[in-house]
């Protein structure tokens, strides 16, 4: 319901204090009209300043819901996350402007793609941004993804918490290794996809060589995230 104007509030109050007062005055002496006027009076100064004081704490309360604003409002450019020397060396023969891949919504969720086969080996890397809501909703969306990718380990000093794995599949005899490492940066998540394969061996690249590679564009990555990143890196 919408407040009356403080006029009319008042005078809504003090209608039936009048009223009452009236009828004091009407069944008592003279003199007990104008004290028990004067505690009306009293009582409706002390509501007053109550109700302008709870008004008062509503008010200063207000601001601390804007305190948990978001860091992170738009996800940056992924193809540009990553600098062209890091691309060379991890995907050799790959146009280091990279391919950014169609999303629904741009302003949440953003990828890049590289990849490329020079000779006989392959190698792919993906770098995606995602916004959330708040650090929770991140927080929550970076747990669940860990639990299902088991197996891996946390990678210390990057972004507010950081987990890499490296799994090996094989399908037709060929090997293909692929690491994956998820940051979480206040409310946005980084999400790092990196592989590769030798068709010539059928094997697969080593695990240290590919892990390694992932956390080295993780990095570039959560760097480009830049603003309110900075401060919740250090957290």
């Amino acid at each position: 319901m919408r407040s009356l104007p403080l006029p009319l509030a008042l005078t809504a109050r003090l209608t039936p204090v009048a009223v009452l007062a009236c009828a004091g005055w009407a069944l008592t002496s003279g003199p007990a009209a104008p004290q028990g006027a004067a505690g009306h009076q009293a009582n409706q100064q002390t509501s007053t300043q109550s109700s302008s004081s709870s008004s008062s704490s509503s008010s200063s309360s207000g601001p601390s819901s804007t305190a948990a604003a978001k860091a992170y409002s738009t996800a940056p450019s992924p193809c540009t996350s990553v600098p062209a020397a890091t691309v060379k060396s991890l995907v050799p023969g790959a146009k280091t402007t990279g391919k950014e891949i169609p999303s629904t919504d741009t302003k949440l969720r953003r990828t890049c793609s590289w990849n490329a086969l020079q000779g006989y080996d392959y190698r792919w890397l993906d770098v995606t941004f995602e916004i959330s809501e708040s650090d929770q909703a991140a927080t929550q969306e970076y747990e669940q993804r860990v639990k299902e990718k088991s197996g891996g380990g946390a990678v210390p000093g990057l972004g507010n918490s950081a987990y890499s794995v490296v799994d090996l599949s094989t399908e037709d005899k060929q090997q293909t290794r692929e690491g994956v490492v998820l940051v979480r940066v206040s409310n946005a998540l980084v999400i790092v996809t990196y592989n590769g394969s030798d068709f010539e061996t059928k094997k697969a690249p080593g695990t240290d060589e590919i892990n390694k590679g992932a956390i080295k564009a993780a990095r570039a990555a959560v760097g480009a995230l830049g603003g309110g990143g900075s401060d919740a890196q250090s957290g």
